[in-house]
């Protein structure tokens, strides 16, 4: 894999999750105590229909409580480079040794009253079929570990009903429908279990007028989450609090809306993002505060590990020039001339979002593909203003 992705390098020669400190900055920038927790029964139920964007499925069928059979993994799993330079938002799948552009969003604001801004989000979802990207009607969507399936949310801001979509057929392999509204999901590690945050109301909702709308950091409406087993056919609900805002004398504290909790790299624990140092908190399945497990990195406020695969190097923080260190050392292995780094390819490569030109301007950017030394980069997608409303922002998966 790894003399695959240096050939194809050498030929061409050149963002399931929150900055510390906007809630909006998080929009732009990538892209996860309990209380009497119950165990709620749903029912699974599917519709057998052909996905039409901006459509709704027909009537659901009842399934048996047995839960879904998930189609398998590719094995082995392609980690061929797959890039479009031509194309903005791409046209093509991203992908690189293990990893894919699974999905991408686009952002919008709408002013909700005098002094309030709701931001919305437009979901464009991989589609074997053409080998590209297609629009979506749903709240929120997440591409499960092999890019078989995918979990949706229906409607547009906080929904109690939750698909799971089959991406090669697409046709919904089953609804499960929630007492508490969701407005985020996310794939465990081995893609059979689905953690869905729940919120009392909206969170995306910045105070002020326009673009100078900002967190109010006041605090957040979650509520908890569900942990649902899709092949076993139940959904468990825990209450979780969020953590206090900014004005609070807490030492760890998260002033944004949106807390989304996301798995831990094992899938032993869940996480909440913090607005401090460390940037996120671990749980229990069930919810009760746990340490840090030990040996797993993260890159900053995502769910991917920032730990090479084979164990020898540690993705650097976001920087111009970034860097990458030895894990038993911490001497730098390589500087790289790219704005961040997002996940590792192979054990030589990195998925990175790199800047246009002499990168005069950050916000001039799109992925490439860069080697550990910084001496090799391959330009994944074509550049965009980064800046703008409506730019979009990709999600990446394990293939």
């Amino acid at each position: 894999m790894t003399r695959m992705l240096r050939d194809t390098m050498e030929d061409w020669a050149d963002e399931a999750r929150v900055p510390h400190d906007l809630a909006d900055r998080a929009l732009r920038r990538r892209s996860w105590a309990p209380a009497g927790a119950a165990v709620l029964v749903v029912a699974m139920i599917a519709a057998v229909a052909v996905f039409v964007t901006g459509q709704r499925e027909p009537a659901p069928v009842v399934r048996p409580a047995a839960g879904v059979t998930l189609p398998a993994r590719p094995s082995p799993a392609p980690s061929d480079v797959r890039a479009d330079t031509e194309n903005s938002p791409p046209a093509k799948l991203i992908a690189a040794g293990g990893m894919a552009m699974s999905a991408y969003y686009t952002t919008g604001r709408e002013a909700i009253g005098e002094d309030q801004v709701r931001v919305r989000r437009t979901w464009f979802l991989y589609d074997p079929r053409t080998d590209g990207y297609e629009r979506t009607p749903y709240a929120w969507v997440d591409v499960a570990p092999g890019l078989q399936v995918a979990a949706v949310l229906e409607g547009d801001l906080l929904s109690r009903r939750l698909g799971v979509l089959d991406l090669n057929t697409r046709q919904m392999l089953t609804w499960i429908e929630l007492e508490h509204p969701v407005a985020s999901v996310a794939w465990s590690p081995d893609g059979t279990r689905i953690l869905a945050t729940a919120y009392s109301s909206y969170p995306d909702i910045l105070v002020g007028k326009g673009d100078q709308a900002g967190p109010s950091m006041a605090g957040s409406p979650r509520t908890g989450y569900y942990l649902i087993d899709v092949p076993g056919g139940t959904a468990d609900y825990h209450e979780l609090p969020p953590l206090p805002g900014h004005l609070s004398d807490e030492p760890i504290t998260n002033g944004n809306g949106r807390q989304d909790l996301g798995w831990s790299l094992d899938g032993k624990l869940i996480w909440g993002p913090t607005s401090t140092r460390p940037d996120r908190v671990f749980y229990t399945l069930d919810g009760e505060r746990q340490e840090a497990p030990e040996g797993q990195r993260y890159v900053g406020y995502s769910r991917i590990s920032a730990t090479s695969p084979d164990g020898r190097l540690v993705l650097g923080p976001d920087g111009l020039p970034t860097e990458i260190t030895e894990a038993a050392t911490g001497k730098v292995a390589g500087r790289q001339q790219v704005l961040q780094l997002h996940a590792w390819a192979d054990d030589d490569n990195v998925i990175a979002l790199g800047c246009a030109g002499e990168c005069d301007d950050e916000f001039n950017n799109g992925l490439v593909l860069v080697s550990v030394d910084g001496s090799r980069t391959t330009q994944l997608t074509r550049n965009r203003d980064s800046d703008r409303e409506g730019a979009w922002r990709g999600v990446l998966t394990p293939r």
